[in-house]
């Protein structure tokens, strides 16, 4: 087995070294849907995006006749690494194979599967999460959006907020109340196409600048009887497994962040022994950087764990609030060594890394929040892996 790891390995350097557009060393994954155009304006982008749909990299676990490779978990992870290695990114990363793929190849019937995952895989084809609503945030199982069974298709109603690039997404997953004399079980799992009528989607400007996040509204969108994704009112279990993949995909975006160090040295001087000229900064910044290292331990645990044949570990949701306190303390240590340089918005008298630290901070408030609360979070982990009561 060492051996053809030791192998396929090779494959994998030689090939990305081959098909790698230089261009796009350290280019970050276009994730957000409000990359869109710009990614779709950079030909070396669309070149890598299209390099490895072919290849069936952007998903190597996923059957080919899904768009994928076929390949086993210790396959994907290698390709992983060896792109990290030399400052590249998946292109096919989406909320389409984080969240939507995982649970359909789980859940979806074949007609689904082979209609969507294909899309999915070559990035043509791209998702928004219809979840939370102005009344149901933590409280999702509180949603209203109706879903009415007209017999030959449904008509859906209602409204959706905080959903991520729906005002470029292609299709919408979304959860629908088909039953309202049942809370959890009256909820069922539906595909939408967003081009349907009756859809319209406004993006809502944030503090960091930002506007990749809608809210959506349904006025009466006519949706096939086909687009109900497992039985009607299974909707909350079929989420609960998707929230799930979602956390442990945020668990791990970014996983890996720049060191801290070299930017304090440019700001704030070293002392006689080469350390940051600042004893107490210091010391929350080597805090900060034992904390990541803890959680890539535990991330690679958790890996191999799934590997094994134990699927995604509950402990998904400590994983994610740590990540989301590791980055939320980054930020604040980034804005603070820049001391008034890390407050700039716009104008020539900051760099576009101090304007991108001011918004990566304001930007960072909102890991606590989205993809289930730090709140929501800590209940999980306290009920499902420490088994306390309710």
């Amino acid at each position: 087995m060492a051996d053809e790891a030791q192998a396929f390995r090779a494959e994998v350097r030689a090939w990305l070294k081959a098909n790698f557009p230089p261009s796009m060393t350290g280019v970050p994954g276009l994730l957000f849907q409000g990359d869109r155009h710009a990614a779709e304006s950079n030909a070396d982008y669309q070149l890598w995006r299209q390099r490895m749909a072919d290849k069936g990299w952007g998903v190597p676990n996923w059957e080919p006749r899904y768009g994928g490779a076929g390949l086993t978990a210790a396959h994907g992870k290698i390709i992983g690494e060896e792109l990290t290695a030399i400052g590249g990114f998946n292109p096919i990363r989406s909320y389409g194979t984080m969240m939507l793929g995982p649970t359909l190849l789980e859940f979806g019937n074949e007609e689904q599967k082979l209609a969507h995952l294909p899309w999915i895989a070559s990035h043509e084809r791209r998702w928004c999460q219809g979840f939370s609503e102005p009344g149901a945030g933590s409280d999702l199982a509180s949603l209203q959006t109706k879903c009415n069974d007209m017999g030959d298709h449904w008509l859906v109603s209602g409204q959706k907020i905080w959903t991520s690039g729906a005002d470029q997404a292609d299709w919408c997953f979304a959860l629908v109340r088909t039953d309202t004399s049942k809370k959890q079980g009256g909820i069922s799992f539906l595909l939408i196409d967003m081009k349907s009528e009756g859809i319209e989607a406004r993006p809502i400007v944030l503090i960091s600048g930002s506007t990749h996040f809608c809210e959506v509204f349904f006025n009466d969108v006519k949706v096939p009887k086909g687009n109900l994704v497992g039985e009607v009112n299974q909707g909350w279990t079929i989420a609960k497994r998707l929230l799930q993949f979602e956390r442990n995909s945020l668990s791990e975006v970014k996983a890996e962040i720049t060191p801290l160090a070299p930017l304090a040295h440019q700001y704030l001087g070293t002392d006689v022994l080469g350390r940051v000229d600042c004893p107490d900064l210091r010391a929350r910044m080597v805090r900060n950087a034992m904390r990541h290292e803890a959680y890539m331990a535990t991330v690679r645990r958790f890996a191999e764990e799934a590997k094994a044949g134990g699927g995604i570990s509950s402990g998904v949701s400590a994983l994610k609030n740590l990540w989301s306190g590791i980055i939320q303390e980054r930020a604040e240590l980034l804005t603070e060594l820049m001391g008034a340089n890390g407050l700039g918005w716009a104008g020539s008298a900051y760099g576009e890394a101090e304007r991108e630290a001011t918004r990566a901070l304001l930007h960072s408030k909102a890991f606590s929040i989205y993809g289930g609360s730090y709140e929501v979070q800590n209940n999980i982990t306290a009920k499902r892996t420490l088994g306390l009561p309710a």
